[in-house]
């Protein structure tokens, strides 16, 4: 994501009604346009106040936080964050006629997991998990493919890992669907998960670690 200041918020990849009946519209509208929106501004308005760091892409932002003057690591650390994690969730879905995990991706994660049952379970207990707000990740760390999470908008790549795949389970990513219901929430978004994006991401990873 090699996006720099100013940070815009870019379209999303589908129609806000095109991953429905398992997200709906109106959450996609508010997901995108609102709360990522205001993740937007306050980097912008951080950025703004402290031209030195402009150039830095939000990647750079995420990877050199500690390089940052103690005032500003927290406050940019979380704003990048909620940028950084919400475009990679929204670029990892796709309507659910397209979600098509092909035999390829099936192979990959029989490498690390039992079968592929036994992966979506361990990443469903991982979202489950989360204590309050965050998500869970698939990443690759040193070659090896793991499932973790990570609290409010911190990221794995701060931990110099490589994510493939991540599940947003704040609230307001399902609460008017699903209600409190997280563990539904899950078990639909299976159905519009953007196989090929991971496949790429999976590809991509191997190729820079």
């Amino acid at each position: 994501m090699n996006y720099h200041y100013p940070f815009i918020n870019t379209p999303l990849p589908y129609s806000y009604d095109a991953l429905e009946p398992y997200i709906d519209q109106k959450t996609m509208h508010l997901h995108h346009d609102r709360h990522l929106q205001t993740y937007i501004d306050n980097l912008n308005a951080l950025l703004k106040e402290n031209p030195q760091y402009q150039t830095w892409s939000l990647e750079e932002l995420l990877y050199r936080w500690q390089e940052l003057p103690p005032s500003l690591q927290i406050p940019i650390r979380r704003q990048a964050g909620g940028v950084y994690n919400h475009r990679f969730f929204f670029d990892g879905m796709t309507p659910p006629e397209k979600s098509l995990i092909n035999l390829s991706v099936v192979r990959e994660i029989e490498k690390y997991f039992p079968d592929f049952h036994d992966f979506s379970e361990r990443l469903k207990q991982a979202a489950l998990s989360v204590f309050g707000s965050g998500y869970a990740w698939v990443v690759l760390d040193h070659g090896d493919l793991k499932i973790m999470t990570t609290a409010n908008q911190d990221t794995p790549i701060g931990e110099n890992l490589h994510p493939i795949l991540n599940v947003d389970v704040w609230e307001h990513a399902y609460y008017l669907k699903h209600y409190n219901l997280r563990g539904d929430y899950f078990d639909d978004w299976l159905y519009v998960i953007n196989w090929d994006a991971a496949k790429q991401r999976f590809l991509e990873a191997v190729k820079n670690a």
